[in-house]
């Protein structure tokens, strides 16, 4: 393992070092929130996004971090400027993990006063970008499965928290349908919400359309692909899909922090279009690399081979 270092609630300890209480509440009740940001070239991507979602999100579920945001960035940039002779001139993803801290057992309630768990770490995309190489040149197979996205009236997708047993059910589910294929979640009025980390867009007729932004996470990535369309004279659309305007569409893709875009080609076991990636799709994700410098289709590649033999 690499030498790599944490930042740990005000200092710098060995990853291998990194220990959770079993009382902390995220372990006893998923009561954390979390943001993953990526590099392009080894340069944070849109990261004071990520940082007021997660300020957002921590407002949401009452935690306070004990960290301004811009206190939050400058901890983040020594934790990366720290760990760059780990990373191999590698890309990588940087996690914010706050937890509400550790109680006594089965405490219902985090005794007020206690401490909150800070930690940012850093460890490079290979993996992460091996599991989806294949897919920009083959597109991915997305299907709906039965776990439904949680209604914002109970806990708002908009907060990026770690009660998501209702995610792995789903990806789950979608393994058992097919080995690979990735899952779609609906609303509970039957219109699409999310994949399980992605946001959905497809292509019907030159026009993109999106779902709207009420029960569902608003992907950093997802408005990145909004702004890159609009670069390029593509307009986006937020409205209500159903699984058939799914089925129709001539192009579907999904958005995700580590990938940027992966191509849908198929869907519920039916080609999309043609069931090759299409224009619309490969033009966005033309703009994003020549934005961020970084062939992100090639790189995904060339993570694919290196994982082979790379030893996080």
């Amino acid at each position: 393992m690499a030498n790599r270092v944490v930042y740990w609630n005000g200092s710098f300890i060995s990853e291998t070092e990194a220990r959770v209480s079993i009382f902390d509440s995220a372990l006893m009740f998923g009561d954390m929130v979390f943001e993953m940001t990526r590099t392009f070239g080894q340069k944070t991507f849109r990261l004071r996004e990520h940082l007021e979602r997660l300020y957002a999100s921590l407002d949401y579920v009452e935690i306070d971090c004990g960290l301004t945001i811009d206190e939050m960035e400058s901890a983040t940039l020594e934790t990366i400027e720290r760990n760059l002779p780990e990373l191999e001139a590698l890309d990588f993803q940087v996690m914010h993990d706050v937890t509400r801290g550790a109680g006594s057992l089965y405490d219902t309630l985090v005794k007020e006063g206690t401490e909150p768990l800070v930690s940012i770490n850093t460890l490079p995309l290979v993996r992460h970008l091996a599991g989806v190489s294949a897919h920009y040149a083959q597109g991915a197979h997305l299907v709906i499965t039965p776990q439904q996205a949680i209604p914002a009236r109970y806990i708002d997708p908009k907060a990026k928290n770690r009660s998501r047993l209702h995610y792995q059910l789903a990806n789950l589910h979608a393994s058992r349908l097919e080995p690979g294929a990735m899952a779609l979640l609906l609303d509970e009025r039957g219109f699409v919400a999310e994949g399980t980390g992605s946001n959905v867009f497809i292509a019907r007729d030159g026009e993109v359309l999106t779902p709207k932004p009420h029960d569902i996470l608003r992907g950093v990535s997802r408005r990145a692909c909004i702004d890159y369309a609009a670069s390029i004279g593509i307009s986006v659309r937020e409205v209500d899909l159903d699984p058939y305007d799914v089925r129709a569409a001539d192009e579907v893709w999904i958005t995700s922090t580590p990938f940027a875009m992966l191509p849908v080609t198929r869907f519920d076991f039916r080609p999309v279009g043609d069931g090759t990636p299409g224009e619309i799709f490969i033009r966005i994700l033309d703009t994003w690399s020549e934005e961020v410098g970084v062939n992100i289709a090639a790189q995904a590649e060339e993570y694919g081979k290196l994982a082979e033999t790379w030893s996080p």
